[in-house]
């Protein structure tokens, strides 16, 4: 990394309370590494060997279950971090479903300069603070909402962490977006059949609520009716 000032992620990433000088010497110890949608980043129960922000795609998080079922733990966006600081292995896979370019650190070296700076150990605790929000939002959604719900609360998230930028996160989201899920990884994702996505995906096109031009392309026709879907419990 030469010049971190002029990173797209800059204001929204876990550096992003560094001071310039401690940036610089940050971006002095990372590298951009350009991966190709399906390549495996990290490994589940491998050596924790880098961590990384992630500048720009989509990527997934599972973990595989001892008969070889893999199972979707979560999705990361441009300005999330994956890897684990200050942990011997890595509890998850971490895999492109788009291509993706990443800003990567020997875990090592990250752990080091983290040691040394307590703003950017402050971001991480905050970062595993929200991520543990977000399993308990999960956790909700999986118990108590229903399938048309669960579909409409994935959509919006996707519409919003798509449509965010380098500079501010836009929480309006977009309005047309491609879908980095297949139906099935939808399933996966929120504990539904592959036919019940699809079902679902025709009820909300048929009420009106979304327009569905092929099978990746989404566009929200009725936000403020899929919010209504969303936020019901």
């Amino acid at each position: 990394m030469k010049d971190c000032t002029q990173c797209i992620v800059r204001n929204r990433a876990i550096c992003a309370g560094l001071e310039p000088d401690e940036l610089e010497a940050l971006g002095q110890l990372g590298r951009k590494q350009r991966i190709s949608k399906g390549q495996t980043v990290l490994w589940e129960g491998d050596d924790s060997v880098v961590v990384a922000n992630v500048i720009a795609g989509v990527l997934k998080a599972s973990m595989s279950m001892a008969d070889g079922r893999e199972q979707i733990v979560g999705i990361v966006f441009s300005s999330d971090f994956i890897g684990r600081p200050f942990a011997q292995q890595s509890p998850y896979s971490v895999t492109a479903l788009t291509d993706a370019e990443l800003c990567v650190f020997s875990r090592a070296t990250f752990d080091s300069f983290a040691r040394k700076h307590p703003e950017l150990e402050h971001k991480l605790l905050q970062q595993a603070l929200n991520e543990l929000d977000r399993a308990h939002e999960w956790m909700l959604l999986l118990g108590k909402k229903t399938a048309t719900e669960r579909i409409a609360t994935l959509l919006l998230e996707m519409s919003v962490r798509l449509g965010e930028t380098g500079c501010t996160a836009d929480k309006s989201g977009l309005d047309a977006f491609e879908l980095p899920l297949d139906r099935r990884q939808m399933g996966d994702v929120l504990g539904l059949t592959i036919e019940t996505v699809s079902r679902q995906l025709s009820r909300l096109k048929a009420d009106g609520v979304i327009a569905l031009p092929d099978r990746r392309t989404v566009f929200i026709r009725d936000r403020e009716r899929l919010q209504d879907l969303a936020a019901a419990v």
